[in-house]
């Protein structure tokens, strides 16, 4: 009985020392529970510092970013206005030395017109008022043409060189006029001088070879009479062989008027009466 009695005392003395043992092992849990939340927690916080801190910079450096790229774009701008400055102020002065030059121009046009009024009395100078009124030209018609009509009416007004001269001038408009440019001040009042300068830029004889083109290409348009037809290649061939004797002109434009002709019987029927006669006045006789 006694060695039961030690047992079952050994027994409980070892539950108790067990109890004992766990309770302290359940607080060195808690203990160490808590110590590790607490070093989760302080370093969840350092994170957590840390993030921020990092953001902070992110955003600063984005603000500064921002801030360069302010002053970057501010300077762009400066330098575009500076550059558009500096264009505008060309094309101004570019306007204004146009206007200058024009208004030269027409200051020295106008002196030019009223030069034959405001002359002295001279017997060189002389002249009767214009009985006959004045031709304009302008380059787009025939210099020859207009040439001719100005000495008619030079003649007819009673006009001397020096006084056709500047009426010459006066009567030039546009491309024309543009031609006093390449002259002397003190040449404008010398009409050979005149003359030649337009001449040599809207004289017909450099126009020879266009008309000779014109004139092998011609062809009877729809609705066109052979009269009509006739009067052009005519015209065509003065232009184009000036030069040549007129029964040559005859000759070729008679040709040339046969191979215009769109009908073909009225082609055939017209080239046997060239063959016949050689003249070109078979165009009006068709």
């Amino acid at each position: 009985m006694a060695d039961n009695a030690d047992l079952l005392a050994l027994l409980a003395e070892m539950k108790k020392s067990m109890e004992k043992g766990q309770e302290e092992m359940k607080k060195g849990q808690e203990e160490m529970k808590n110590e590790i939340q607490s070093h989760v927690e302080s370093k969840v916080g350092e994170i957590k510092d840390y993030v921020n801190s990092c953001i902070e910079k992110i955003e600063e450096d984005v603000q500064n970013v921002k801030r360069e790229i302010g002053e970057v774009k501010g300077e762009v701008e400066r330098k575009i206005e500076e550059v558009e400055d500096k264009v505008q102020g060309k094309i101004e002065e570019v306007k204004e030395k146009v206007q200058v030059k024009i208004g030269d121009l027409e200051k020295r046009l106008s002196e030019l017109e009223d030069r034959p009024i405001n002359f002295p009395a001279n017997p060189d100078l002389t002249y009767s008022r214009p009985t006959v009124k004045s031709l304009t030209f302008d380059g787009q018609t025939s210099w020859t043409v207009f040439k001719t009509q100005f000495d008619v009416v030079s003649s007819a007004n009673g006009w001397n060189n020096r006084v056709k001269s500047s009426q010459l001038v006066a009567s030039l408009r546009g491309s024309a006029a543009e031609v006093l440019q390449g002259i002397p001040s003190d040449k404008l009042t010398d009409l050979m001088t005149i003359e030649n300068a337009l001449e040599a830029r809207f004289g017909d004889s450099h126009l020879t070879q266009f008309y000779r083109t014109e004139l092998k290409t011609r062809r009877q348009k729809p609705g066109e009479s052979l009269q009509v037809l006739a009067a052009d290649v005519e015209r065509l061939m003065s232009l184009a062989c000036a030069e040549c004797p007129q029964d040559v002109r005859d000759s070729l434009a008679a040709q040339y008027f046969v191979d215009a002709i769109r009908d073909e019987d009225t082609q055939y029927s017209a080239r046997n009466k060239v063959d016949g006669c050689q003249r070109f006045e078979i165009g009006f006789g068709i």
